[in-house]
């Protein structure tokens, strides 16, 4: 077991490094740089001196050095902790998603929760009540998650929020409480704003994995162990908690590592945006726009680095709830 798991970990650091070249290459490949945008934002606003500043620009951000150059510095001082400096916000990368992982977590957490909760009792109630009333609708509104894109589902509830509730469903605080220090009222303000993200995000999730939970218990219902299981004269609830719901939630626990830990950064994505949460999407998504590549390249390798631990722990995971399963 300690030999794959170093085995893993070695693929992850030369995978990362790949990853990171070749987001570096991408985000550079777009003509221009990111002085060209400052030039022409500064011209727009009537400012004459632009040009004259360029070559301090160019001198500040390494844009004058050659491509390897940047990058081997930038892969140097990221293994150290120094993520580079944002060209739009002239701050620190990492002081800049230091302000906002926070919030990026707490969001993923909680929508985790809310999908897992509701997913896996739904998917088991549909596979054991199959073809019944409950299991219709069940279905119905799993299919309607899944085909409901998140970002058209928080314009809906952000338009009935405002119109109808006449409450501010953007943001994850009230106006007073944005530059506030934390104090029990701004954690209630937290919460009063957290459950419109958390449920949007959640019923896009929860259709798709109740779906899969339901496969896959029909299919593990019907194994010879199962039925060995009931002839040995266990309780309905224990043959189906304990011996069939084990093997059926395999794939759940995939998923669990593949797409939940690295959506701990992703944030909602578009969801983010649209709501305008503090998270680290939307800053991701404007760093691609503007070519800041500092804080573009420091996110995708977080992103990359996330699923490689979840993909590693969702395997390890798998091999202690499955005893079937070997790694090595």
């Amino acid at each position: 077991m300690l030999n794959y798991i170093v085995r893993r970990l070695v693929y992850a650091v030369i995978l990362l490094v790949l990853i990171s070249f070749v987001s570096f290459v991408i985000i550079n490949l777009p003509p221009g740089d990111f002085l060209t945008q400052k030039i022409e934002q500064l011209r727009a606003r009537g400012d004459r001196s632009a040009e004259s500043r360029v070559e301090d620009y160019r001198v500040r951000y390494g844009l004058d050095k050659p491509f390897m150059t940047r990058y081997a510095t930038w892969v140097v001082n990221f293994a150290q902790g120094d993520f580079g400096e944002s060209f739009e916000y002239e701050r620190p990368v990492k002081e800049l998603l230091g302000e906002r992982v926070t919030f990026t977590i707490v969001l993923a957490l909680a929508t985790l929760i809310v999908v897992w909760a509701l997913a896996i009792p739904l998917g088991v109630y549909s596979a054991v009540k199959q073809y019944s009333l409950g299991d219709q609708i069940i279905t119905s509104i799993s299919f309607i998650g899944i085909g409901m894109p998140g970002f058209l589902l928080a314009l809906l509830i952000l338009y009935y929020a405002v119109t109808v509730l006449n409450i501010e469903a953007t943001g994850l605080f009230s106006q007073q409480y944005v530059e506030a220090p934390w104090s029990w009222g701004r954690v209630i303000d937290l919460l009063n704003h957290l459950w419109i993200p958390a449920i949007i995000s959640a019923i896009t999730g929860i259709g798709g994995l109740t779906r899969i939970m339901r496969g896959n218990l029909l299919d593990t219902l019907g194994q010879p162990f199962v039925e060995a299981a009931r002839a040995r004269g266990l309780a309905n609830r224990a043959v189906i908690w304990k011996h069939a719901v084990r093997i059926a939630i395999n794939p759940l626990i995939v998923i669990l590592g593949s797409e939940a830990l690295p959506g701990i950064l992703g944030g909602g994505g578009l969801v983010s945006i649209v709501l305008n949460l503090p998270t680290i999407t939307p800053l991701f998504v404007d760093s691609l726009k503007k070519l800041d590549m500092y804080m573009a390249g420091t996110c995708i390798v977080l992103f990359s680095l996330l699923l490689l631990v979840g993909n590693l722990l969702s395997d390890l995971a798998l091999a202690w709830v499955d005893p079937r399963i070997r790694l090595e």
